[in-house]
């Protein structure tokens, strides 16, 4: 009896890659000397490494061991991959450094307006190591759920 006797492989990569990834975050930002819980690391966006980008490359490499590259699903699922990856380096990280901007211009101005929230996007570097995490997933997935 395998795992994926009972689950998904797919949808395992997918977790294990979410949570590796936020659990990596964390670390770091304990050798950064950040103060964020491990919980507030669950749900921020930005940071090393992209948590997007290794759920997705953990679910294509997974699709790709499993149904070949040559399947539609991998097609669509390198699809998915590339417009992820290319939002967080970006789109995402564009409106982030806009909205650091707003935001120190509401400080400068001294404001009442409430100041919004800025979600940092991800760099090149971020988005390629989470990539390369989400490679390394989804071997480890596929070899231990065949």
């Amino acid at each position: 009896m395998v795992w994926s006797d009972y689950f998904s492989p797919y949808l395992i990569s997918i977790f294990v890659a979410w949570f590796g990834a936020h659990i990596f975050k964390y670390v770091i930002g304990l050798k950064k000397t950040e103060k964020h819980g491990f919980k507030s690391h669950l749900f921020t966006s930005g940071g090393m490494p992209s948590s997007h980008s290794t759920t997705v490359v953990a679910l294509l490499t997974t699709i790709g061991l499993r149904d070949g590259i040559s399947s539609g699903l991998f097609g669509l699922s390198v699809l998915l991959a590339l417009i992820v990856m290319y939002d967080a380096v970006k789109v995402r990280r564009s409106s982030g450094e806009q909205g650091e901007s707003i935001r120190e211009l509401i400080k400068e101005q001294k404001s009442s307006v409430k100041l919004p929230r800025a979600a940092k996007g991800h760099t090149p570097l971020e988005v390629i190591v989470g990539a390369a995490f989400g490679v390394l997933i989804g071997v480890v997935v596929f070899f231990s759920t065949t």
